[in-house]
This record gives structure tokens, C-alpha cells and sequence, in this order.
């Protein structure tokens, strides 16, 4: 596969149930998967099954008990996710690996308008110039998710469901990777809203952007996907 980003190979994920006499739940028997750049695949089945848990394997959050999970950055080389140091994956998620996730989760008391500038400040380190052009890109994304002007010196804490979840999303997409996870990024979003993150996936599909994502919405799936993946395919059989 060509311009590939993402592997897995025979992953299995079991979690151990210790307040059950150390009962051993098996998620799933072997992923094999990859993505390219400029596909966006959708995981697809009923809830249960482990879609978010997939992700959070990719992210690094847990562990897989087998396998191998290989991301290729577009610079070259191969990370081993299932070997990698902290300080490696900390470096792969602030250049490589975006993730959308269904919770907003941020620093007290700080503006809106600095969450979502923050992937952009961080590279700007003391350049007063390079502040300035993160945080006017930064309005220009609140602008298009539709947050008011009002509430951007606000923190995100005080904002609604929806609102968060565009913070969440303005602040996980502002910065281009290649390689974007969402976990059910529309839940809490109305239509409208909906229809423009509808538009940043495909704009970021297009860019050559790797996306694996979760969607509640079956339509929004659709409107998005390049390629359907069935993770009951993966699943331990009880």
C-alpha cells in the first residue's frame, strides 16, 4: 500500500477483571489492519464491540497484550507504539497522531481562545509573531465551528456539550497530522455543525491525512469513509 501510516498486526487486547479473581476479557484475537494517507476508515458495528478501544490502543493509551501497532510518519522510519518510550509518545502525539476524543479535556480557567491555539503555540515558542499567527488562526477556526465571539476569552468549562466538542475538535484539527483518530466527534453536535466537520474530515482526507474514525451517526460515516472496516471481524469469539 502506498504512502502507508498506519499497521497493525496481529493485535489482541485482553484486560484482566481483578476484582473478579483475575478473570481475563478478551476484546479481541488478532487486528490486522492498514491505512494510507488519504483514506478515512470508518469502524463500523455495534457498541460493545471494542471500536473505542481499538483507538485508544493506537493512541497508546492501552496496551495491546499481542501484536504490533507500526505508525510511518511521512518524514520516514517506523515507530513500534508497542514499544515506544513515554517521552516518544508524547513527541508522536504532538506531531504525528491526532485524536479526537468524546470529552474535552483541558486546564482550568484557561480561554477558549488558547485551547485551541495551543498545538500551534507550543511550536512558536517565544516568537511574538508566530504567538500572534496561532491565536488568529485559532479565532478563524472558532469562527467556522460557529463559537461566538463572546465566549472565546471564556474557559471551555462554563460552554455547553456542543460547544466543548467543538473546542475539542478545533483544538485537535488546527494543527495537520498525518495521521487523525475521532472517536464519535458528531455525537453531541447539530446538523449544521455536523455538515462542517463533515467538510474538515474530507479536507483533511484530502490533504493526505490517515483517519480512522468512530462515528454514532451512520450517515455521517458514510459521508466521510473511503473504506468500512466491521471491527466484529476482529473479535474474540466468547
Amino acid at each position: 500500500m502506498n504512502d502507508l501510516r498506519l499497521r497493525l498486526s496481529g493485535v489482541a487486547k485482553r484486560f484482566t477483571l481483578h476484582h473478579q479473581d483475575a478473570l481475563e476479557l478478551a476484546v479481541f484475537d488478532s487486528v490486522d489492519l492498514e491505512v494510507a494517507g488519504g483514506e478515512c476508515v470508518v469502524l463500523d458495528g455495534a457498541s460493545g464491540l471494542g471500536k473505542s478501544t481499538l483507538l485508544k490502543m493506537i493512541y497508546g493509551n492501552y496496551r495491546a497484550s499481542a501484536g504490533r501497532i507500526t505508525v510511518l510518519p511521512p518524514e520516514g522510519g517506523e515507530v513500534e507504539l508497542t514499544e515506544v518510550a513515554p517521552r516518544e509518545l508524547v513527541r508522536l502525539r504532538r506531531d504525528t497522531i491526532g485524536y479526537v476524543s468524546q470529552f474535552l479535556r483541558v486546564i482550568p480557567r484557561v480561554a477558549a481562545l488558547d485551547v485551541v491555539a495551543e498545538p500551534l503555540a507550543e511550536d512558536a515558542g517565544d516568537d511574538p509573531a508566530a504567538l500572534e499567527r496561532a491565536r488568529e488562526e485559532a479565532r478563524r477556526w472558532l469562527t467556522r465551528l460557529r463559537i461566538p465571539e463572546r465566549l472565546w476569552n471564556l474557559p471551555p468549562a462554563t460552554f455547553s456539550g456542543g460547544e466543548q466538542q467543538r473546542i475539542n475538535i478545533a483544538r485537535s484539527l488546527i494543527k495537520p497530522k498525518p495521521l487523525l483518530l475521532l472517536d464519535e466527534p458528531t455525537a453531541s453536535l447539530d446538523a449544521a455543525n455536523a455538515t462542517t466537520v463533515i467538510e474538515l474530515i474530507r479536507e483533511a482526507t484530502a490533504r493526505g491525512t490517515a483517519t480512522v474514525g468512530i462515528f454514532h451517526d451512520a450517515e455521517v460515516g458514510a459521508a466521510v469513509a473511503t473504506r468500512h472496516v466491521h471491527v466484529g471481524d476482529f473479535r474474540s469469539t466468547p
